[in-house]
């Protein structure tokens, strides 16, 4: 079993916090709304806090048929969130898990900085490219909360 760890930064036109309140504490009923890949959102297990276990499903004849992320760390006042994907099909043979370090920095127009780490199975080793995919769907949510968090000014104030 192998561990990869890649860093990455974002930015975002929005509020920090407001984009925390909506792609973190409600996740679940926003993402489920905006993203048309994505069928349903729902807590297996917790109240949405540490903890929790979520599973996302997605609609059929996608790349993906569902994962389950466990919430390991929901910190609303120093914009951090820490889970992992602890199942799904994305996995496969790869992965044990995968875990994301997220924080949004406090500013007006603040980024985003992500740590993920992959935890591999075997002797498989993930590369730049391979991660860049998965780094490119998480930026998809991102982008379309931030979309309508702009064309909502007072959602999430």
């Amino acid at each position: 079993m192998g561990a990869y760890t890649f860093t990455d930064e974002s930015t975002v036109s929005v509020a920090p916090s407001r984009l925390f309140k909506a792609l973190v504490i409600d996740f679940n009923n926003l993402v489920s709304k905006l993203i048309p890949d994505v069928e349903s959102i729902e807590n297996v297990e917790g109240d949405g806090g540490p903890g929790t276990i979520k599973k996302i499903t997605f609609v059929e004849g996608g790349p993906m048929k569902y994962l389950r992320h466990k919430i390991d760390v929901i910190d609303e006042q120093n914009l951090v969130t820490k889970y992992s994907l602890i199942e799904g099909d994305v996995l496969a043979d790869k992965a044990e898990s995968v875990d994301y370090d997220a924080k949004l920095e406090g500013s007006a127009n603040g980024g985003c900085t992500t740590v993920t780490v992959y935890h591999t199975k075997g002797d498989y080793v993930v590369t730049e490219e391979e991660h860049n995919v998965h780094k490119g769907r998480a930026n998809d949510i991102v982008k379309a909360i931030e979309a309508y968090l702009l064309a909502n000014p007072s959602a999430y104030a």
